[in-house]
């Protein structure tokens, strides 16, 4: 029987244009890129263990959902660094999600904010309450 428990699992998502994503995770995100094999790019983020695999997908459609959580230590000072860098949060106003004004949800044990990265894949920065 496969057991998966003991193995470095990774992830991956696709993007339409991979140029725009390794600009983007290494200059806007300042995330080590590994460009692989074929048209293949590697997010090295230090602490993961792990690394990300991105891959063009010509008929690629942008998840709907959350791809990738980046734990901050201070997600408000997350967006405004971000924001600074021309990048533009998510704003929510549902029952269940509701974000303020710089797009920020504040839950009683998480803060988070979502942004979207070129491809219009959902992104974002987290932050647990201690």
């Amino acid at each position: 029987m496969i057991m998966f428990k003991h193995t470095k699992a990774f992830s991956s998502f696709s993007v339409n244009d991979i140029q725009k994503a390794k600009e983007f995770y290494q200059n806007k995100l300042g995330i080590d890129v590994t460009i692989e094999m074929m048209d293949l790019i590697s997010l090295n983020i230090e602490g993961n263990g792990n690394t990300i695999m991105i891959y063009p997908k010509p008929n690629h459609e942008p998840a709907t959902y959350t791809v990738l959580n980046f734990p901050v230590a201070d997600v408000e000072k997350a967006v405004d660094e971000l924001t600074a860098k021309g990048i533009s949060f998510e704003h929510y106003d549902y029952p269940q999600l509701k974000t303020d004004a710089k797009g920020i949800s504040r839950f009683e044990h998480i803060t988070q904010a979502w942004f979207k990265d070129p491809a219009g894949n959902i992104l974002s920065v987290i932050n647990s309450a201690k």
